[in-house]
């Protein structure tokens, strides 16, 4: 699938697959990889920055966990994060609504 395709809607798929609980950003990586069956690969380069952001919206937490010797960050949702991605899939469903509607439309009935 073409990397602009995610373009726009980076937010809504990082805060869902947060929804679960808390990971760090390879298994985020992974988890939108799986839930996708492999349409959609996030870069690392892509997914940091935007997490950082979130983070500083309130919309995320991180905090540092030690896993052996090395220390990785891990984020989760905030209420706000609940809240904003409650919003996300709302929009969500009216984009696929209208936009269905126009690839879709339904057959007109004889008058």
């Amino acid at each position: 699938m073409r990397g602009d395709a995610v373009r726009g809607h980076l937010d809504a798929l990082l805060l869902a697959v947060l929804e679960s609980g808390p990971l760090h950003g390879y298994a985020i990586i992974t988890a939108v990889q799986e839930r996708s069956g492999g349409a959609l690969e996030l870069r690392k380069g892509t997914i940091y920055p935007a997490l950082n952001r979130l983070e500083r919206l309130g919309l995320l937490r991180g905090d540092w966990e030690s896993v052996g010797e090395r220390r990785r960050r891990r984020y989760e949702l905030t209420d706000a994060g609940r809240r904003s991605l409650a919003r996300e899939r709302s929009e969500w469903d009216e984009f696929i609504t209208a936009i269905g509607s126009v690839l879709n439309p339904l057959p007109r009935r004889a008058t």
